[in-house]
């Protein structure tokens, strides 16, 4: 997502976080119609003719996320889930305008997201805000619900990252579980570290100073209290940095040299390397994560 990149990423917490903050301009004002291509596939698993008549005339509340999903509250017990995929994004539009994204960003709506017929659900409120999603390559979602609370699927999501629920011991025994998978592919299995992606996973083994490809199961105590509290401090500082506004981490991060060629370990100076490790693009450091 990020630069000359080798392959096509899927959006990772912090990012999904940046992009649900996108409609907060229409957070407390009404509903004045929906609109939906109904024949799309990102309504796979929903009735998209049932939206506009739900969502007509309701209050945005507001919206949440959970690792790579996100959840939009309307008044009157109407839920959407909404989920990235690889080239989903949300804006808000005002005055024929895009806001929230500026064009030196990732995040910045390009040509393809202000043609209209990208715009597969559009939100319209008064004065002619218009809260959008669009998606050209079609592989988000977009899912409704109706009830008082969240969705049961929503309330039985694992514990995020930064929650008290997300424990060493808990990891401890997901690594077991897993002892003959790479650790980096088990960083990214959603069951137990919600919304880590393949450039956080990344970020998380050169941290605590890991093989990406060593087998789970000969992580020490030690290193698995490491790479616990290395993926909480990647989170936080990934949602504080790229989850708010999509400022530029610090060059002390991998994060700004995984993509470039012959750059070098920002840690000791040593050429970066990168691999694919179980179909995805893994960025080192072959001194470092020995």
């Amino acid at each position: 997502m990020y630069g000359a990149c080798v392959e096509l990423d899927m959006p990772e917490l912090a990012e999904v976080a940046y992009y649900a903050r996108q409609w907060d301009p229409g957070m407390g004002k009404k509903i004045v119609e929906a609109r939906v291509h109904s024949e799309k596939r990102i309504f796979r698993d929903t009735e998209p003719e049932r939206i506009p008549a739900a969502l007509g005339g309701k209050v945005f509340r507001g919206a949440r996320t959970h690792g790579k999903n996100m959840l939009f509250e309307f008044s009157g017990g109407v839920w959407l889930f909404g989920h990235l995929g690889m080239t989903g994004k949300m804006f808000t539009i005002e005055g024929g305008m895009a806001k929230g994204a500026q064009l030196h960003r990732p995040g910045s709506t390009t040509k393809a997201d202000a043609d209209p017929k990208h715009h597969h659900l559009v939100l319209e409120q008064a004065g002619g805000r218009r809260l959008v999603f669009s998606d050209p390559r079609l592989f988000g979602k977009i899912v409704m619900s109706e009830g008082k609370v969240p969705p049961t699927w929503w309330r039985e999501l694992p514990p995020e990252i930064l929650s008290d629920g997300f424990t060493e011991e808990a990891v401890a025994v997901y690594f077991a579980r897993k002892k003959r998978s790479p650790v980096k592919s088990v960083l990214l299995e959603q069951e137990r570290f919600p919304g880590i992606g393949n450039w956080m996973a990344d970020e998380i083994v050169w941290r605590a100073k890991i093989d990406p490809a060593l087998p789970a199961g000969e992580l020490d105590g030690k290193q698995v209290a490491t790479v616990w509290r290395e993926t909480r401090t990647v989170t936080k500082n990934a949602l504080r940095v790229i989850g708010t506004d999509w400022s530029r981490p610090p060059d002390s991060w991998l994060f700004n040299h995984r993509w470039k060629e012959g750059f070098n370990c920002p840690r000791c100076k040593a050429r970066l390397e990168r691999e694919s490790l179980r179909g995805r693009t893994t960025c080192y450091c072959p001194v470092c994560q020995r």
